[in-house]
């Protein structure tokens, strides 16, 4: 196995990837337009939906309103987006009207408890609506806006007519207050959203190069051409294996700087003013982490994928068996999802997942070196292994020459756990 060799074969399998649209479009364009269309997309559906939403009318009744809150009956009645059923009949007669359909939302003005009694006037609403239906939904967000608001409105008049504060009037209030600056919000929508990501992009970046220099070589009946070039056939499945890590990490840093790039851009006419409150940024030491957790992954999917794939003869029946590996992206879901855990011994442990955590971390601006340290180790400990059964594999003639049909399941019980079949001969 020669440097010179490697270098060769790998640089003409970047080549013959550029003029592969599957993969141009996989592990190049996908991870650039990936987050600017679909929250284009996102925002466009959002839009479209809420502009349907708002055109629909809502039935309402309104039972037990003292003529001195009739202001509430008036506000409804001059809304578009409302329509006043008049209440006929009880209250329990009304919902069930609700239940079948023919109402949207039932208002019940009712006495107050006795401990909040004292105000003269003072009233409590039951709203009685269909959570299984939007429209009904939405039609108790407009009921409660016009009673909220009007309720407002009559305590300031009854403070002002008693001569003492808005407060006072209502006894107390929970008031809430934010302490979380624009950067903290953004830190944290940035720590769920980008681990997850650079783990199924790099898988994604790898997917398809891993069957196609494999299963697809072979399909092609271009396998046996390129084992008899003038190199090692160790130099020939290492140039392999770092062009699919290579595209990898490409896959993996283009996702990062795209999803980065085009958040903030989003954010505000996704969330509307709530946008406003978010402000992007990376620590420092965040972005080489990161760089270093996508080398990590890559080197990790592109060998396992390419072990799985270099038993399939055609590319589809490649993409059936890489699958597994490729699901191994979500474990991020299921795993640490709590914005305040951080990486653990434990969790440093598990490929894939302590990679996701450890960005995650760095995204907060936290770096815990030790674990960072283990969390690498694991990660090239298990590409090490992945390694050696590649080459122990390789060493089966009829692995190489593409006579054995079956999957890797089946060949390790074949020639490990059974110790039975043909003799293995060593190129």
């Amino acid at each position: 196995m020669r440097t010179s060799e490697i270098l060769i074969i790998y640089v003409q399998e970047l080549r013959s990837a550029v003029r592969e649209r599957s993969i141009v479009l996989n592990s190049v364009l996908l991870p650039i337009f990936l987050y600017p269309v679909m929250f284009w997309l996102i925002i466009t559906g959002l839009t479209f939906a809420e502009g349907l939403a708002e055109g629909t009318r809502s039935r309402v009744t309104v039972h037990g309103l003292p003529t001195e809150h009739h202001e509430v009956l008036d506000s409804l009645r001059v809304m578009k987006a409302v329509e006043v059923v008049e209440a006929s009949g009880t209250t329990a007669e009304s919902e069930t009207r609700l239940a079948r359909g023919d109402l949207d939302l039932v208002a019940e003005f009712l006495s107050p408890y006795e401990a909040i009694i004292a105000l003269p006037g003072n009233f409590e609403v039951s709203l009685a609506y269909d959570r299984s239906l939007e429209r009904s939904r939405r039609a108790r967000q407009r009921v409660e806006g016009v009673v909220e608001r009007y309720r407002e409105r009559w305590l300031s008049r009854e403070a002002r007519g008693m001569a003492i504060s808005r407060e006072e009037i209502e006894g107390f209030r929970i008031a809430g207050h934010d302490v979380a600056t624009q950067e903290q919000l953004g830190t944290r929508l940035l720590s769920e959203t980008l681990p997850l990501f650079l783990v199924v992009m790099v898988a994604l970046g790898c997917f398809i190069p891993a069957i196609d220099t494999t299963a697809g070589e072979r399909e092609r009946s271009t396998w046996e051409t390129t084992l008899t070039v003038a190199a090692s056939r160790s130099s020939i499945i290492v140039a392999k294996y770092l062009y699919v890590a290579t595209l990898g990490v490409v896959a993996g840093v283009l996702n990062v700087a795209a999803m980065f790039l085009s958040m903030g851009a989003v954010m505000k006419p996704l969330f509307g003013r709530v946008g406003d409150q978010f402000q992007f940024g990376l620590p420092g030491l965040a972005f080489p982490v990161m760089v270093l957790g996508a080398v990590a992954l890559a080197f990790f999917f592109a060998a396992a994928m390419m072990i799985l794939a270099a038993f399939a003869r055609t590319f589809k029946e490649g993409q059936g068996m890489v699958t597994p590996v490729y699901w191994l992206a979500l474990i991020p879901l299921v795993l640490g999802r709590g914005t305040e855990t951080t990486l653990t011994a434990s969790v440093a442990a598990i490929p894939v997942a302590n990679v996701a955590m450890m960005i995650r971390d760095a995204v907060r601006g936290v770096f815990l070196w030790p674990l960072v340290v283990e969390t690498m180790l694991v990660e090239f400990g298990t590409v090490l292994l992945c390694l050696l059964l590649a080459r122990t594999i390789l060493n089966f003639e009829e692995f190489l020459i593409g006579s054995y049909n079956g999957s890797l399941w089946r060949f390790l019980r074949e020639r490990f756990l059974r110790r039975r079949g043909p003799a293995s001969i060593r190129p």
